[in-house]
């Protein structure tokens, strides 16, 4: 199937490694162009190399924290300067902290919303006159647990929340032609990753959980995340906005 992503500008934040990265390859594969965020040059660099050597027409990169407004504003700038436009925005940033609720301080509750939450909300705004001239699209990577109970407190109430983000801009922003959706992943191993560091930890444990937990009894992969979000910002999925997707193998209990 040919997604139309051609030479379609795509910003990617998080995209240094795991999800975001196995994203921007995805896009890359299709022909698009691609801006990269990350936090350490090094490894960004890497990524964009990485992502050039995939197949995309051009690859810009930025250094910055997206949970701060003027790096989050700045990656927008870079791409709008390299490729006049946005056509796609995926946030992809995000990160958990298990602390027990009654140990978890103010400051704890903001580092978590300011990286899995208000990340996506500071790049989206700043892009939104691009891609509402574009007439592009959004996607937003939250989790199954922003759906259901399981995941550290103040992370399920981040991707709660960032569920609810999608769904309510969704239908304000479809009068200016732009469509907004979440995916939802569920327990995905990569090299370097949160599941990869306990799986050595306590492989016996990990595999009890894995057995217990996902009906297809193994992890997901990042790529299976990637291609899920590719189709959902192409014009193929022209007809879906507001929709959260799970990529989880059957992991999910929800019923919504």
């Amino acid at each position: 199937m040919d997604l139309g992503l051609k030479d379609k500008s795509v910003l990617v934040s998080g995209a240094s490694r795991g999800i975001g990265n196995r994203i921007a390859l995805a896009f890359a594969a299709e022909g698009a162009r691609l801006c990269l965020s990350g936090r350490t040059e090094e490894t960004l660099t890497a990524a964009a190399e990485a992502v050039a050597a995939a197949g995309a027409a051009d690859v810009a990169h930025h250094v910055g924290d997206m949970a701060r407004t003027g790096d989050a504003g700045g990656f927008v700038e870079t791409a709008v300067s390299r490729f006049g436009g946005i056509d796609i925005l995926v946030n992809n940033v995000g990160g958990s902290v298990w602390t027990p609720f009654a140990e978890i301080s103010d400051d704890e509750w903001l580092h978590v919303f300011n990286l899995s939450f208000f990340s996506a909300v500071r790049v989206s705004r700043a892009a939104f006159p691009a891609l509402e001239e574009s007439g592009g699209s959004i996607v937003n990577v939250s989790s199954i647990f922003g759906r259901e109970t399981g995941g550290p407190v103040s992370y399920n109430a981040a991707k709660a929340a960032m569920i609810s983000m999608t769904a309510n801009l969704a239908r304000e922003a479809a009068a200016k032609g732009v469509r907004v959706n979440s995916v939802a992943p569920g327990s995905i191993l990569f090299p370097g990753g949160s599941w990869e560091r306990r799986q050595k930890a306590d492989p016996e444990g990990i595999g009890r959980f894995v057995e217990e937990n996902i009906p297809f009894g193994r992890f997901g992969t990042p790529e299976e995340v990637a291609d899920v979000v590719v189709f959902l910002a192409s014009g193929r999925a022209s007809w879906v906005t507001g929709a959260c997707l799970n990529v989880d193998g059957g992991q999910s209990r929800s019923n919504i």
